[in-house]
């Protein structure tokens, strides 16, 4: 799958780590706790592994 440009809403944000676990490659959990990317770009399904909804994909 491409990887599109993703972002992460921290204030949306709980830092449970759901992102970074399972994709890796492109979400990390930074130095306040919360899910940051890592490139810029992610896989479009990351948006389903959030639990509050705070990656979106940008068209």
């Amino acid at each position: 799958m491409d990887k599109k440009k993703v972002r992460v809403d921290q204030s949306l944000c709980i830092g449970c780590g759901a992102c970074a676990g399972t994709y890796p490659d492109d979400f990390q959990i930074g130095d306040a706790g919360l899910a940051e990317p890592v490139t810029g770009e992610g896989d479009e399904d990351a948006v389903s592994v959030c639990p509050v909804g705070a990656i979106s994909v940008e068209e």
